[in-house]
């Protein structure tokens, strides 16, 4: 399992515990730090809805011009504003048996088969 997401994000957080309380080995890849590819990003919209993907709740999304905001209603348009600023990327992303699940339910993680 692979989980994205931003370390210091309390949503993050919450999910990393349930999974090490659980005993649940993944690998973490902080794209605040390392980045995300476009490819990534196209990847994951594959599975779930492309606006699925956007934190519009956060500060980051917040302080975006509106011609940022804008560009995030298109994939194309939006990869590069997502790439630059990682943490308007819906957080965590967790990969596993090729599924996605974004953000943290304790409810959809307790139904994830994720071994």
């Amino acid at each position: 399992m692979k989980v994205f997401g931003i370390k210091n994000c309390d949503t993050v957080k919450k999910a990393l515990s349930y999974l090490d309380d659980n005993g649940i080995t993944y690998e973490f890849h902080d794209y605040k730090k390392l980045g995300v590819e476009d490819s990534k990003i196209k990847e994951w919209a594959n599975k779930v809805p492309f606006e699925k993907l956007i934190n519009t709740k956060g500060p980051t999304y917040r302080k975006l011009t509106d011609a940022e905001k804008a560009k995030l209603s298109k994939m194309a348009t939006a990869i590069p504003v997502m790439q630059e600023h990682t943490s308007v990327i819906k957080r965590p992303i967790l990969e596993f048996n090729g599924k996605i699940i974004l953000g943290f339910d304790v409810s959809e993680y307790d139904k994830a088969d994720f071994m």
